[in-house]
């Protein structure tokens, strides 16, 4: 039997197919979706759609029969008259017959070519061998990994002896409730079609990885798992199509290969696998602020200039799976049934329920660190804090012996350096910060060797909890000048964007100009950007590069912050015409914000025919979000006419949200009929046009009608439609189905729901599902959640109160603790405030330092404001620089203040003269 003949037959097939398609959607697609249909027969309902489009003939005998059976009564229930000739479509027998003879003729088919499939294979599979033999990290079977080879923290012994104290230590794992949400990931990622990125985020020694192991060990353990140590590895592997289907890409602090010029470089290789054929799995575990770096928008001025584009790209579409700092009080129940020693001392030893930071020694790993004693203690803990200071600035890289010895004289009071041996205190110094607490872990550990044994010589990485305890501990002290000067000599010119960055942000922008520069230098074209745009502040003519030059570096390179910047410069300069001169060779570089950009000042200039010309030019090639945003300019300078047109041409080219701006502005006219017309139009791709509809029919009294679109919009994924379902059924007593539907708008990226069903909870007097509703509505990125529970709290239990609002600002809430502190204080309880304000304080709440500032401000405390402002701008927040220069100004001293607005400060806080 010929493939041609087997093509023939199946294209009959998938041609009937189509047909029966045709008739689900003609009669029956408006009163059962696609998605309904799915659930029907137990299907994904992309996968019913690719039946009903005759695009697969899938091996599910059974299940077609079902479609067929399904379609068969519906249509005959609705009273339509099928066509005589579409009347064999509905033959459930006849498509399995047909069914049948097409899966033996493709098995008849295939045989014939197997022996030549098998050479094939063969062939590549010796080239596959020779491919990554020549790669320091290979694929090997999930199996023959172990625990501490993927990055696992050794746990502290507990009380028992009989474990040997040189053994890594594994202890029993208690399953949680985020547990479950990455295996259900890992579940659908097994059947994807396409590779599945899945992000777990947690703070430092919360259990990422463990959770990331256990979860792959679970669901993945017969599949492939490949570990790059560094990121030219990950790009190698990348580069030579390693990542097969069914392997597992381990990135265990994915930050470190996400970060800098490579990290780009990266993040696009990744993104072009999750393009490829699965399935197979990318794990990343990172820090929530990590996290928060790579995703964040751009604000506007020096923080739009254009870092970690690919990484927020990569990372943006993907929820995080949370692992969360504490054990709940339920947790701790599972917990404490354990017999494992470690986990029986970690439960005893943690109140807080941080379980496993003391499964991981930190304690006395801290104590090492903060009570270091003579001779070598003291040079120890400068070397540490050194290290510190790098991982919380943005180095990433391993830490060289020549970087810590040139920054330790900066912690070191001069006694202590005068007393040190010049040819020994480095030697000790080392030796102290690389000695192991407990046998379990060194506040300076050794690399691994990126494809062999043993370590790499020179160099270290700083314990993970050391690095999130200075965070804290820390967040108020700016490194040492001497710091930055080791940064300038001993640090790869990759790392110092990130590195000139933390500079800037935090007011330092001399230290922050000289990195740039090197940067620039060593050809990393964002760096001239940013000191261009730093010596536009300056205002500083006597520099050998103009900020102009350093701009159009920047454009040529391909950043389109650059081209804004320059055609800024033209503008500023009166200079209209090379402005547009300047956007319009912007726009054509392609880059879409640019053309819209070009699109908006045209309009604005009255040239609206090669506005809307190069409008519709986009949308024909499928941005018609610009054609809208048109539609919206034009609407705003008093051409309703104009933006109708464009709305529509927009929605003929099948833009949904145009087709409901359309509506509104029809209802807003008082044209009803007109209105519906559109939105029905619109509702055929947009949940939320059926919302609307449904409003339009509520308001015009039809209540029957009104109800049966609620719930179509609901069924659809329309998250007001959730909404109001869910709110119905917890009025009607059913409050079990609006926690589905919360849980369900959530899925849908509107976590609002589950939050409010969290308050009913808790006035109901049902605290825990209240917290599991709340830490649900967190995960889900609502941070507001665990705090609106902690003020309801507040007055009942003021203690329950405090560890949700300390659990809140855990979870990456930056007011939680402040918040509450005001509640007490309007309360009458102004020595509790004061407290909480403190604590918010250490916890690094941004309005809490502002609260003082303007406080002592008031009180005339000029030395106190000033104090404030300074540890504000060590903190790294954007407005502590401008209330430093008008404190200065305030006081006559305005030579003072504008040097700080130019210039900023030095990194001992004096104000900084020049660059």
């Amino acid at each position: 039997m010929t493939g041609k003949q087997v093509s023939s037959q199946e294209e009959e097939f998938r041609a009937d197919l189509r047909r029966l398609g045709n008739l689900y959607r003609t009669h029956v697609a408006t009163k059962v979706s696609q998605r309904q249909l799915g659930r029907v027969i137990n299907t994904v309902p992309t996968t019913v759609g690719d039946w009903l489009n005759g695009k697969v003939v899938t091996p599910q005998e059974e299940k077609l029969v079902e479609l067929v059976e399904f379609l068969a009564d519906r249509l005959e229930t609705s009273g339509v008259e099928v066509p005589p000739a579409d009347v064999p479509l509905l033959d459930a027998d006849e498509w399995r017959k047909r069914h049948k003879a097409v899966m033996r003729l493709r098995n008849q088919a295939s045989g014939a070519g197997v022996r030549g499939a098998h050479a094939r294979t063969a062939l590549d599979a010796a080239a596959s061998r020779t491919r990554l033999g020549e790669l320091p990290d290979i694929p090997r079977p999930f199996s023959a990994w172990k625990p501490q080879q993927l990055g696992i923290h050794p746990a502290i012994h507990g009380d028992s002896v009989a474990v040997p104290q040189h053994e890594f230590v594994l202890p029993d794992y208690v399953e949680r409730e985020h547990d479950r949400r990455l295996r259900a990931r890992l579940e659908a990622a097994k059947a994807s079609t396409h590779p599945t990125l899945i992000v777990v985020r947690g703070e430092s020694c919360t259990g990422k990885t463990r959770t990331a192991y256990e979860a792959v060990r679970e669901c993945l353990a017969d599949w492939d798992l490949v570990f790059p140590k560094e990121i030219e590895s990950l790009l190698a592997l990348l580069d030579a199509d390693a990542v097969a289907p069914e392997t597992v890409l381990w990135l265990n602090d994915a930050h470190r290969f996400l970060r800098n010029t490579e990290g780009e470089a990266a993040a696009a290789a990744l993104q072009r696998r999750l393009e490829g054929s699965g399935p197979a799995v990318i794990i990343a575990t990172m820090w929530p602020a990590d996290h928060r770096t790579l995703t964040a928008a751009p604000q506007g001025g020096v923080d739009a200039l254009g870092l970690h584009e690919h990484a927020r790209a990569l990372l943006g579409p993907v929820a995080p799976v949370d692992v969360p700092p504490s054990f709940t009080e339920l947790e701790l129940r599972a917990l404490r049934s354990s017999r494992h020693p470690s986990l029986e001392t970690a439960a005893r030893t943690s109140p807080t329920g941080a379980i496993t930071q003391t499964l991981a020694a930190a304690p006395q790993l801290v104590d090492h660190y903060e009570s270091a004693v003579a001779p070598d203690g003291p040079y120890g803990k400068a070397i540490i804090t050194a290290a510190m200071d790098a991982r919380r600035f943005g180095l990433t890289s391993p830490l060289t012996e020549a970087f810590l010895e040139a920054a330790v004289p900066g912690y070191l009071a001069d006694q202590q350096r005068a007393a040190a041996d010049p040819d020994t205190w480095f030697a000790g110094a080392l030796h102290y910060a690389r000695t192991r607490v407990m046998e379990v872990t060194a506040a300076l550990e050794p690399v691994a060797h990126p494809n062999g044994m043993g370590s790499l010589p020179g160099v270290y990485r700083l314990a993970d909890y050391l690095d999130h305890y200075a965070r804290t501990t820390r967040q108020y002290v700016f490194p040492p000048e001497v710091f930055w000067s080791a940064v300038e000599h001993h640090v790869a010119t990759t790392e110092l964007m990130g590195l000139a960055s933390a500079a800037e942000e935090h007011g330092r922008r001399r230290i922050a100009a000289t990195l740039y520069r090197r940067a620039a230098g060593a050809g990393e074209s964002a760096a001239a950007g940013r000191l261009a745009n730093l010596l536009e502040l300056a205002g500083d003519s006597q520099q050998a590069v103009s900020p102009h030059q350093l701009y159009q570096e920047a454009a040529a390179a391909g950043h389109p912050w650059a081209w804004r910047a320059l055609v800024r410069l033209e503008e500023e300069a009166g200079n209209s015409e090379g402005a547009e001169s300047l956007l319009r060779q912007a726009a054509a570089t392609g880059d879409l914000g640019l053309l819209h950009d070009l699109v908006e000042a045209l309009e604005r200039r009255g040239e609206r025919d090669e506005a809307e010309s190069l409008a519709r030019q986009a949308a024909a090639d499928g941005h018609t979000w610009i054609l809208v945003k048109l539609a919206d300019l034009r609407r705003a300078l008093g051409d309703s006419p104009g933006a109708e047109a464009l709305l529509r041409a927009a929605g003929d080219a099948s833009d949904g949200w145009a087709l409901e701006k359309l509506a509104e502005m029809r209802v807003a006219a008082g044209d009803l009929e007109s209105a519906e017309a559109l939105l029905r139009e619109s509702a055929l791709g947009h949940s939320e046009a059926l919302y609307a509809l449904m409003e339009l029919h509520r308001d015009r009294g039809d209540h029957e009608g009104a109800r049966a679109l609620l719930l179509k919009a609901a069924e659809e994924g329309s998250i007001s439609a959730l909404y109001d379902v869910a709110m119905e059924r917890e009025e009607a007593g059913a409050p079990a189905e609006a926690e589905r539907l919360a849980r369900e708008a959530a899925a849908y990226g509107s976590p609002s729901l589950l939050q409010e069903l969290a308050l009913l909870r808790e006035e109901t007097g049902d605290h825990e599902l209240a917290e599991l509703l709340a830490r649900e509505a967190v995960s889900a990125g609502d941070t507001d959640a665990l705090l609106d529970l902690a003020l309801l709290r507040e007055g009942s239990d003021r203690e329950g109160a405090e560890r949700l609002a300390r659990e809140a600002t855990a979870s990456g809430h930056p007011y939680a603790l402040q918040t509450l502190s005001r509640a007490r204080a309007e309360a009458g309880d102004r020595e509790g405030a004061r407290q909480l304000a403190w604590e918010a304080v250490r916890a690094g709440e941004p309005d809490v330092l502002r609260d003082l500032l303007d406080e002592q401000t008031e009180a005339g405390d000029r030395d106190g404001a000033e104090q404030s402002a300074l540890q504000a701008a060590n903190c790294g927040y954007h407005w502590a620089l401008s209330e430093l220069a008008l404190l200065r100004a305030r006081t006559g001293d305005a030579a003072g203040a504008e040097q700080i607005r130019r210039f900023g400060l030095e990194a001992d806080g004096s104000v900084c003269p020049h660059f």
